[in-house]
């Protein structure tokens, strides 16, 4: 319903249908969490927002308002409306699995964003066939001199939020981001929930 609050539990994902034209604020409750975000054709699971062919539709890393991304068919699928945060968004890594968590020795066990997403999309009787690179929303990954990229602490502030317009009738799907290990949630390495709202 339109303008009623929806929280994205800390550690876990949440799914919603838009239909073109529609807007969804994403809020970043507590001003440190990182929030995955994938678009998917509401008709065709198998075309998707994706990172590579947005950065060149875009011309760049960093999304900013104006912006459209586009899918792995390189049609309009989620524009960037508004935006209060400093506007840092990762277009660049992928999401967390259970595979980096290995890596980062906490056990195949630990929540993760790919499980998220897939979680979140099953409670809409939907599934996608593969894990696309995430829009990562106020997630801080500067590229430095050389090329290289660091995971540093966001800088948005509490309640900062971003207004995004589904370019055709999608599924839009969000995780707050359970990296505890990392400080891309913050120095204190929290995760917490964030919100959305229909416009």
């Amino acid at each position: 319903m339109a303008g009623e609050r929806e929280t994205i539990p800390a550690r876990r994902g949440r799914a919603v249908r838009l239909g073109a034209g529609e807007k969804l604020r994403l809020i970043n409750t507590h001003g440190t969490q990182v929030v995955d975000t994938w678009a998917f054709n509401a008709d065709d699971m198998a075309e998707c927002m994706s990172m590579e062919h947005s950065r060149v539709a875009i011309g760049g890393v960093f999304p900013r308002p104006g912006d459209t991304m586009v899918t792995n068919k390189r049609r309009p699928i989620l524009a960037l409306v508004e935006d209060t945060s400093p506007g840092i968004h990762d277009t660049l890594i992928a999401a967390c699995d259970r595979w980096r968590y290995i890596l980062l020795g906490a056990g195949d066990d630990h929540d993760n964003c790919e499980d998220n997403l897939h979680a979140a999309l099953a409670e809409l009787d939907l599934k996608a066939p593969k894990t696309p690179s995430p829009w990562n929303m106020w997630m801080n990954i500067p590229v430095g001199e050389g090329g290289s990229v660091s995971f540093e602490p966001g800088v948005a502030s509490p309640g900062d939020h971003v207004v995004l317009r589904a370019e055709m009738d999608l599924v839009l799907a969000f995780s707050c981001c359970p990296q505890d290990i990392l400080p891309i949630n913050g120095v204190a390495c929290n995760p917490v929930d964030a919100a959305f709202e229909r416009l």
